[in-house]
């Protein structure tokens, strides 16, 4: 059956779902393997076929206009929908084969959540491929509409997705195990405060600055880190504390004093899609077995 007329190509629809981000029109389109004339050439019969234009020229770097914004939902969707057809052999068969992307917030779920989980789907469907990408909190919400993964670990609340509730993290203080605030049950936030703090860069970093903000107190920030490792050893060797979620927090090691924060500083933590009942083969079996047998049982 030949494409009517005006309707763009998937080609261009491709180029224009590789615009956002792109530090031009030309690298955009090398995201995608085309050449720069291939480039120019698809996005002006994109935008003939169209009638308007979805790249405002007039403006600095690449940016689309208000037409191309509505556009590019759609061509995502088109995407989407192409995953979803060809789901539909591998959901005759079963789960027998095919790709599984899930975004990951850091440690505190690649390290504790995701990895019983994965094992267990390993066993059950060992022909899917799965493709864990770890990324910041807000990264792996945007990566979800963008549809770059189809499952994504989330905090709560996330009322515009569906979610199955895995856990509740909550801040722990990362003390020298001879500190002086090592030797209390737990520690106080104002106490925390007092002394140069390590600040992690990672999914948690928002959470820990607002803490601070709610006990009226600024931290004294020396330090920076995005690895977990490198936090703790820096906290060993007395170059300061630090605050981590306390999935992220390894078995106990010789040197570290790990303590409870006062007043509780807790989130909860899932694992989210744009829409359930569209999951593919792959998806829709992990997301039932994050559902009967993930740390937390029920929806948030």
């Amino acid at each position: 059956m030949r494409t009517e007329p005006g309707l763009p190509t998937l080609r261009q629809l491709e180029l224009l779902a590789a615009l956002p981000g792109a530090s031009s029109i030309a690298a955009a389109g090398a995201r995608i393997g085309m050449s720069a004339s291939a480039t120019s050439h698809a996005l002006r019969a994109l935008e003939s076929g169209l009638g308007c234009e979805v790249v405002d020229r007039m403006a600095a770097g690449v940016v689309l206009t208000h037409a191309g914004e509505l556009a590019l939902g759609h061509a995502r969707d088109v995407f989407a929908s192409l995953q979803q057809v060809k789901s539909v052999a591998a959901a005759s068969a079963g789960v027998q084969t095919g790709l599984l992307r899930i975004g990951s917030i850091g440690p505190s779920t690649s390290l504790r959540l995701l990895p019983p989980l994965l094992e267990k789907f390993r066993r059950r469907y060992p022909g899917v491929e799965v493709h864990v990408t770890e990324r910041a909190d807000p990264d792996i919400e945007q990566d979800l509409v963008e549809r770059k993964v189809e499952i994504g670990v989330v905090r709560l609340p996330q009322p515009s997705l569906d979610t199955v509730s895995l856990a509740t993290d909550e801040l722990m203080a990362i003390l020298p195990e001879k500190h002086p605030l090592a030797r209390g049950a737990t520690v106080s936030v104002r106490e925390l405060a007092e002394y140069p703090l390590i600040l992690t860069q990672a999914g948690s970093q928002d959470m820990v600055m607002k803490m601070f903000d709610r006990a009226g107190v600024r931290p004294k920030v020396a330090h920076e880190l995005l690895q977990v490792v490198s936090i703790l050893e820096f906290v060993k060797h007395g170059n300061g504390v630090s605050v981590l979620a306390s999935l992220t927090v390894p078995e106990p090691r010789p040197g570290l004093a790990f303590r409870p924060i006062s007043p509780r500083v807790a989130r909860r933590v899932a694992i989210a899609c744009l829409d359930a009942t569209r999951l593919s083969p792959a998806g829709r079996a992990f997301w039932e077995l994050a559902r009967r047998e993930g740390p937390a049982k029920g929806t948030g």
